[in-house]
């Protein structure tokens, strides 16, 4: 429960960060939510209560969950199309390495000292974050910049005509119209708009299956494979290649696919052309599901479990890059919105999937219980690039308008 109300945070976070930082700017939304994560990761871990840790960890995790919802909005920001796989491959390599190394690390910590240091030690790396962000991170969002420009000129020249887009859009409106109109976006993105339906559901069942596994693997290989808590933490590592591979194979393999597509197309660049990097991912998905089913539960050597880990998640970080890539280039003006409404899917299939694992296996076994999950994601994993090759053009034009 301490890790998935974690998770569960970070589907109710993004919902109110993405759209602040669309408003006020990414800059400010980072820092106090990075300060914010960092006051009740310490309460962590001064704990004194399993209530007083669970209420902290979904406190905390509300703070973390603005990644979430910020980073496809500052890689929209800065990064042009044709290079939005590579900035996908080189953002997400930290987080990868973090979720992989995190329970490995981990691991040691809980038998050499107390649990407790698991949460002052992030704490501290997370000060040092917070030193270091203040001043060197810089305000990426363009309406933000553009309507301090304008606020700028309008009173060095006392020219009133110097606005922007946003400010026109929003002339005479009150601050709680703004704010419930920005507040509500990524529900109404996620209620009215398929594009972001489709992307949402897709991505939910990928992370409910990865945080599935992430919450027994360790249980699989301390009682099946009688292995202590800190040798079990070292399996984490093949989930960890296989999402570094993935994001640094699939991010620059989904800009030649862009760049190429767009030149037969005469210059002209469709979100589309991201589907055909999703395809791999939606073939891997299952077959990692299965190879890793099927090994754990014959006890085969633990190299065999392993690499059914990496090529599930080889294939779910494939898929997931083309997947984001594709949300960004429909939604730019309001990509951290899109995020927003797609992570609350995500996190909520995150919180809920590690719930029913441990019976799940206990009723099926790893075989059939994953090979269950595998075949889910065939039906729904492998027609869906097809689908949104045909249909997503259509299913664009019939969007409400984001803002």
């Amino acid at each position: 429960m301490a890790m998935s109300v974690y998770l569960l945070a970070t589907a109710f976070g993004p919902l109110l960060i993405g759209p602040l930082s669309e408003v006020y700017g990414r800059k400010p939304v980072l820092h106090a939510t990075n300060i914010w994560f960092f006051i009740w990761n310490i309460v962590c871990g001064f704990a004194n209560s399993k209530g007083l840790l669970i209420s902290a960890r979904f406190l905390a995790g509300f703070g973390a969950s603005a990644i979430y919802a910020l980073a496809s909005g500052v890689l929209g920001d800065v990064w042009r199309p044709e290079e939005r796989g590579r900035s996908l491959g080189q953002y997400i390599l930290i987080p990868l390495l973090g979720a992989a190394v995190g329970p490995i690390v981990g691991g040691f910590i809980t038998e050499s000292t107390t649990w407790r240091w698991m949460f002052w030690s992030t704490s501290i790396l997370q000060a040092v974050m917070i030193l270091v962000s203040l001043p060197l991170y810089l305000e990426t969002h363009g309406p933000t910049i553009l309507a301090r420009r304008a606020k700028h000129l309008r009173f060095t020249t006392s020219n009133e005509e110097y606005y922007t887009e946003v400010e026109r859009l929003e002339s005479g409106r009150s601050l709680s119209w703004i704010l419930s109109r920005c507040l509500s976006r990524p529900i109404r993105l996620l209620l009215f708009h398929p594009i972001v339906q489709v992307q949402a559901s897709l991505s939910a069942f990928n992370y409910g299956i990865l945080y599935l596994m992430l919450s027994t693997i360790s249980d699989l290989w301390i009682k099946q494979y009688h292995e202590s808590i800190s040798i079990s933490g070292l399996h984490y590592i093949s989930s960890c290649l296989g999402e570094i591979l993935g994001a640094e194979i699939g991010g620059p393999l989904l800009d030649v696919v862009y760049r190429k597509m767009k030149q037969r197309a005469n210059g002209i660049a469709v979100p589309e052309f991201r589907v055909p990097i999703m395809v791999p991912g939606a073939v891997l998905v299952p077959l990692g599901l299965f190879v890793y089913g099927w090994a754990a539960q014959k006890h085969t050597h633990w190299i065999v479990v392993d690499l059914g880990v990496f090529i599930l998640s080889f294939g779910m970080q494939i898929g997931g890059q083309a997947l984001q890539a594709y949300v960004i280039d429909s939604y730019l003006d309001h990509a951290s919105s899109a995020s927003a409404a797609s992570q609350f899917l995500r996190s909520l299939t995150a919180f809920g999937f590690p719930l029913f694992a441990p019976k799940m296996y206990a009723a099926l076994g790893y075989g059939w219980g994953n090979s269950t999950l595998g075949l889910v994601s065939i039906a729904i994993g492998i027609p869906a690039p097809l689908l949104v090759w045909i249909y997503g053009p259509r299913l664009r034009a019939k969007a409400q308008s984001s803002y």
